[in-house]
């Protein structure tokens, strides 16, 4: 039987860090627009949401991108369809608007709570043909790096209507924080105490506004 060495089974490439490095560096370099993005485009991605609100719980975000967009609040990804199933990619495929309407429906649930769209902007990179298989990679890389709110503490902007039949399940902690999306409202699992969400959300900002006071 042939030993077992753990190093023998371990990939490393320089080459594939660099690659990474790369995208995140031209992410950080393309323009910050508006959500909805002003004008329909195709393509799929990886993308930034960024708050700017003066008021309210995230006011300190404000301050922090005020000059230039340094914190996102919340990083996704848009996929190619039956990305999942590794399908290969038709000629309609790649002109599908899924990164477009991503960032459309966070529009919606923004201006479904008491946040308004108009206080968050977006920045986002297309990735097509064969970069679009760094399309979880790079959303992984850009959080790992960031660890914006709403992917590491507040977990559930990106959630969809479970559909009906699956409304047992609980309110993300999006929801309970930001209550209105319809759909949301009708999930009856017990859900986490607002109260101590918030809490969490203060400490988090009190950490990000110290972080930054000097920066």
């Amino acid at each position: 039987m042939v030993q077992f060495d753990r190093n023998e089974h371990v990939f490393h490439s320089p080459d594939f860090e660099e690659i990474v490095k790369d995208t995140i560096r031209f992410f950080n370099g393309t323009p910050v627009l508006s959500i909805p993005v002003p004008e329909r485009f195709h393509g799929t991605g990886v993308y930034a949401i960024y708050c700017i609100t003066k008021v309210g719980l995230y006011k300190d975000f404000h301050e922090i991108n005020r000059t230039s967009y340094r914190v996102p609040i919340y990083i996704g990804k848009a996929v190619p369809k039956g990305w999942r199933q590794a399908r290969t990619l038709s000629s309609e495929d790649e002109l599908s608007y899924e990164l477009h309407n991503r960032i459309r429906e966070h529009g919606r649930s923004l201006d479904a709570s008491e946040l308004n769209r108009a206080n968050f902007r977006c920045r986002f990179m297309i990735l097509e043909g064969a970069e679009s298989d760094l399309i979880g990679t790079v959303e992984a890389a850009l959080i790992r790096n960031y660890l914006p709110l709403w992917n590491t503490l507040i977990d559930g902007f990106g959630n969809h209507d479970p559909g009906s039949g699956r409304y047992e399940q609980a309110k993300s902690d999006w929801d309970v924080c930001h209550p209105g999306r319809p759909w949301a409202e009708r999930c009856q699992g017990k859900h986490n105490d607002k109260d101590e969400l918030i809490e969490k959300i203060n400490s988090f900002m009190k950490n990000l506004r110290e972080k930054y006071s000097d920066a």
